[in-house]
């Protein structure tokens, strides 16, 4: 399933982000595999399949704490809008 330019292009927006036309065409192609292979994984017969829950509650990663980014402004600057040293997007849900 070939997605087109214009859903690239919204994507791209959505993200803030901004793509050339060779970019947007490349794009194209990868999310249109990507989707083709999510739409076979659907077809898959997963009913015979015992379901296997695993949740331990450990946390087996490192800790979770907040820490600088040694080029945090560098990163601010690239953002269209910024509010006291933070990115200012809008509302997901409202």
């Amino acid at each position: 399933m070939l997605i087109s330019k214009e859903e690239v292009a919204h994507i791209a927006q959505l993200a803030r982000i901004e793509l050339s036309d060779a970019e947007i065409k490349k794009f194209q192609h990868q999310l249109s595999l990507i989707i083709d292979y999510v739409n076979k994984l659907k077809e898959a017969d997963v009913e015979p399949v015992k379901e296997i829950l695993s949740n331990r509650g450990v946390n087996v990663f490192r800790e979770d704490k907040a820490e600088r980014y040694a080029k945090h402004k560098e990163l601010l600057n690239q953002a269209p809008e910024q509010k006291n040293e933070h990115f200012k997007v809008e509302a997901v849900l409202k």
